[in-house]
């Protein structure tokens, strides 16, 4: 029962993490296509003040799901480690370089250096979701099992592939979703078309992904592809497509904070319904919960600290997100920044 709940509190983390950090990672990929100096300085502009205040704290959910599953799973942590240790190591390469692009591309002077933090920046944003959607579909796939070795077979396969390219498809979608709320909130009225604009084409991308995603999971990860089509994992797919729906005919009205909502329900909902999928299995027809667990100790002390984090941090993550959307945070211009004479 213990390992139960922390498997859910293992996916939720995983959700929380696609949702918020995902919606970052989109940034970054409308940072790369925003044009050259002139075209994109408005979008990118509106990039880096809409990122400022919250990008790093978006990683506290990709810690909390390491912790979550080196703690609980240690099975499962060392097969995926094991198994599919380059995906990951290129995708903490990306979160790494993306990082201190976005940190240096700002105060830095010269053009020149601006563009090439800014090439760093935007093209680790996409570096980073797509080797962490492959790997995910190597465990779809049923390519992962404990005692698999290392090798390009277990992660590049048709599944990882297409779970790649969702995930850099999900993740622009959330980042010009959010984009379009930004650019009401900080005055820049033709902003708000140009990212709502994209944010519809990344929605329709993601749709005609889906249906891609459901042709090769058929074939290619026939466990996950039967959850998904039955019992709960229908269930959350079904909501996801309303939610797609809401979003769409949200985007063509005037955007406001339900868009974001509805744009977040549709990922989670997708993610929430690849875990129902697999089920009872962290590893599909290999490794069960059950199996994979650790010590029955072990688990009860997870779940008693995991409350305790999240009645600590919860708050103040929260805090700063409403602080964020509600414009507390813009950071100081020239002129407050200079001392009275």
């Amino acid at each position: 029962m213990t390992a139960d709940l922390v498997a859910v509190v293992l996916l939720l983390a995983v959700t929380a993490y696609a949702c918020a950090g995902g919606t970052d990672y989109g940034a970054g990929f409308w940072d790369l296509t925003a044009g050259g100096a002139e075209r994109g300085r408005r979008p990118r502009w509106l990039i880096d003040h809409a990122m400022a205040p919250v990008w790093e704290v978006n990683n506290v959910w990709l810690i909390f799901v390491l912790v979550v599953m080196w703690t609980g799973f240690p099975v499962l942590f060392q097969t995926v480690f094991t198994a599919m240790w380059l995906p990951l190591a290129l995708a903490v390469v990306g979160m790494v370089l993306r990082g201190a692009g976005f940190a240096l591309r700002k105060p830095t002077q010269r053009l020149a250096g601006r563009r090439l933090y800014g090439a760093v920046f935007a093209c680790a944003s996409l570096v980073t979701p797509f080797f962490l959607g492959a790997a995910v579909g190597g465990v779809a796939s049923e390519r992962v099992a404990p005692g698999t070795e290392a090798s390009a077979d277990v992660w590049a396969g048709p599944t990882s592939v297409v779970f790649g390219l969702v995930a850099v498809a999900t993740t622009a979608f959330l980042g010009a979703v959010f984009l379009t709320g930004n650019a009401r909130r900080f005055d820049a009225p033709e902003l708000v078309g140009y990212f709502r604009r994209r944010a519809l084409a990344s929605l329709a991308v993601l749709t005609v992904l889906a249906v891609v995603t459901g042709l090769v999971t058929h074939e290619d990860a026939p466990y996950v592809w039967h959850g998904l089509t039955h019992g709960l994992g229908l269930l959350f797919v079904l909501v996801a497509g309303a939610a797609a729906l809401a979003t769409a005919w949200l985007l063509l009205r005037t955007p406001g904070t339900w868009v974001r909502v509805t744009a977040v329900g549709v990922v989670a909902c997708a993610i929430v319904a690849w875990g129902m999928a697999q089920r009872p299995y962290l590893l599909p027809t290999s490794l069960t919960v059950s199996d994979a667990a650790g010590a029955p100790s072990t688990l009860t002390w997870l779940a008693i600290v995991t409350l305790v984090a999240l009645l600590v941090v919860m708050p103040a993550v929260f805090l700063l997100y409403w602080l964020d959307t509600h414009g507390e945070l813009e950071e100081l211009t020239d002129p407050e920044l200079r001392k009275p004479e």
